[in-house]
């Protein structure tokens, strides 16, 4: 079967709100003949709550804002250094249903990790990405019209201490790491290329870039 396309940006730095309601925008507006895209990028210190969060799982968010999302799951946190793939994607192309389009961007991270020798498993009480109990990829996504919207947040080289500040996915005292933390030495440059690769590997999508393009 041939490979779907998928328009692949690379977004810098962007505000969580902006970017999740040009998710929205580009969801709402897609056709069946519109093309795929990821989009990768970082955010500015920002605690998203899911739909399934509880303001019990948000400690002490000090001076870090925080968002009622429309994403799956419960509260993470996103900040510089942490790689942010959003998968715009339809659902139906992929042949999977949620449940295995999750499944692929777990093993995407694993065989990410793999590569640079880290063992790392996912979990079925709870998705995400883990090495040994710490939790180094956290994952969420929305369906709407058979389009998904947000994606996966991987921590290549940040500081984990605003983590402290919540329950991590509504988890009392889970543990979070890092690539660097991990001793992987890769840039978000390297991090994003292999997330994109193993990606499309698992969804059998052909990617195609638009660097430096504006979010839609």
């Amino acid at each position: 079967m041939k490979p779907h396309p998928v328009i692949v940006r690379h977004l810098g730095l962007q505000e969580y709100e902006t970017t999740w309601q040009a998710m929205r925008d580009f969801t709402d507006a897609r056709t069946p003949g519109t093309p795929s895209e990821i989009w990768l990028l970082e955010h500015p210190p920002v605690f998203t709550q899911g739909q399934a969060g509880k303001a019990e799982h948000v400690l002490d968010p000090g001076p870090i804002p925080v968002v009622q999302s429309d994403r799956g799951g419960q509260v993470t946190y996103h900040g510089p250094g942490q790689l942010i793939a959003y998968l715009l994607l339809d659902l139906k192309a992929t042949g999977r249903g949620i449940r295995g389009l999750v499944t692929a961007m777990e093993q995407s991270v694993i065989r990410l990790l793999a590569d640079a020798g880290i063992q790392a498993h996912a979990r079925p009480d709870a998705p995400g990405v883990y090495v040994d109990e710490a939790k180094v990829a956290a994952l969420g996504l929305r369906v709407r019209r058979g389009y998904t919207y947000h994606g996966l947040a991987l921590n290549v080289d940040l500081d984990l201490e605003p983590f402290s500040r919540i329950d991590p996915c509504g988890h009392p005292g889970q543990a979070v790491t890092s690539l660097a933390e991990l001793g992987v030495d890769m840039d978000m440059g390297k991090a994003g290329k292999a997330v994109v690769a193993h990606l499309c590997g698992e969804l059998d999508l052909d990617p195609f870039c638009n660097d430096g393009n504006p979010i839609p």
